[in-house]
């Protein structure tokens, strides 16, 4: 059977606000009835409306202490990167053992995650990052990237719209017509997109950004107004259709191009990505300066640094009289949604690199050589690497 004799472990995320969870009952199911046996922490699907009960009648067995949980899995199964556990007094790094896997998002290449990185390389930790999931089509369905993508593109606006202090659409009064409220995306893949989508459908006027023609596209079929960055498609994409980091002298004319279109906006929400690698610094603070007091920028890429330069990691900060929201897990709020997405991502992910019982990591397949960040005691990630200097 697929997964017999395997020991799949299933914490409760720690994160604050955070109540995703990284197995349902129904995959929970898939994976005890071709022989594995799960362990997941108590009430680590509370959050997400998926009790003990539940997990217990798909066959998991509910674990109270979570170190038990960490030294009895072969795999770990999680949602966001190890963090230190109030409960136990411990990181959750400490708790791993070499040759153990664990499978989350670890965005290797963002700088605050650095130090936790190396310590699961020196602990021996054979880990798979969900954002390294490259989108070819046998991949699809387990790309949590773009699942996540898209709660967090949806829910994104409607934070900043709660924000704002003007209504989005156009409203007619007895005093006179509100007009309705400037929406700029920058980035419009898959988050992007459904950005747009959403503040269209809440009556904005919206610009899109996007260095790539064909996204750009995208953006205007569902209602936006495409702004040309000046950037030449062949330095714009790189492999796969995807943006590529573009060299200082571009970025720097994209800066120029588009600084006086996030000036105009009430809502900025910034999505533009490249895989595996820092986004890049599209808004500058003198740019936020300009925009009217009262505007919201909601930085949708800050999990890899962020488009913004004066966006923090996991705060809502105000500065020039503009809001700016670095949440770190826009998906975990929408719980419910997006954990029903990313357990079945995560569950087709194992289910692939499972081969009677045991993780068997092919290195020629793009799958794994993308996704794959420590793996004998070294950081093996790409763009763990470059951003490390190593």
């Amino acid at each position: 059977m697929k997964f017999s004799g395997m020991v799949v472990g299933v914490p409760k995320e720690i994160m604050p606000g955070e109540d995703r969870v990284a197995a349902i009952p129904d995959t929970v199911r898939k994976i005890t009835s071709e022989g594995g046996t799960v362990l997941v922490e108590k009430d680590a699907g509370q959050g997400a409306f998926f009790p003990d009960s539940e997990y217990v009648a798909a066959g998991a067995k509910i674990v109270d202490d979570v170190q038990d949980i960490f030294a009895k899995a072969d795999v770990i199964l999680k949602v966001k990167e190890p963090l230190f556990n109030e409960k136990v007094k411990k990181h959750e790094s400490d708790m791993f053992r070499e040759g153990q896997y664990l499978i989350t998002f670890l965005h290797p290449a963002a700088p605050v995650n650095h130090e936790p990185m190396k310590k699961l390389a020196a602990t021996g930790v054979i880990s798979i990052t969900l954002d390294g999931i490259p989108r070819i089509s046998r991949a699809q369905n387990m790309d949590a990237l773009t699942s996540m993508s898209t709660v967090a593109g949806y829910k994104s606006v409607l934070m900043a719209a709660n924000r704002l202090p003007k209504f989005l659409p156009m409203i007619g009064t007895a005093v006179g017509a509100i007009k309705p409220a400037h929406v700029v995306v920058i980035g419009t893949g898959v988050a992007g997109l459904q950005a747009v989508a959403t503040a269209k459908r809440l009556g904005a006027v919206v610009s899109a950004i996007d260095i790539r023609p064909a996204a750009a596209e995208q953006a205007k079929s569902v209602g936006a107004k495409p702004i040309d960055t000046g950037v030449p498609a062949e330095i714009a994409i790189g492999e796969g259709g995807y943006a590529q980091r573009l060299p200082e002298e571009w970025l720097e004319k994209e800066r120029e191009r588009i600084s006086d279109v996030v000036k105009s906006a009430d809502i900025l929400i910034t999505a533009a990505l490249i895989p595996g690698k820092l986004a890049p610094i599209l808004v500058t603070e003198d740019m936020v300066k300009g925009m009217a007091s009262g505007s919201s920028i909601v930085d949708i890429a800050i999990d890899q640094g962020g488009n913004c330069a004066i966006s923090e990691a996991g705060k809502v900060v105000v500065k020039h009289g503009v809001t700016i929201d670095g949440t770190k897990n826009i998906p975990g709020m929408l719980p419910t949604s997006s954990t029903w997405m990313f357990a079945h991502n995560i569950y087709n992910l194992l289910e692939f690199l499972t081969k009677d019982g045991k993780i068997v990591l092919d290195m020629n397949d793009p799958i794994v050589a993308s996704s794959l960040a420590t793996k004998d005691k070294k950081i093996v990630h790409a763009g763990a690497r470059e951003a490390m200097g190593l």
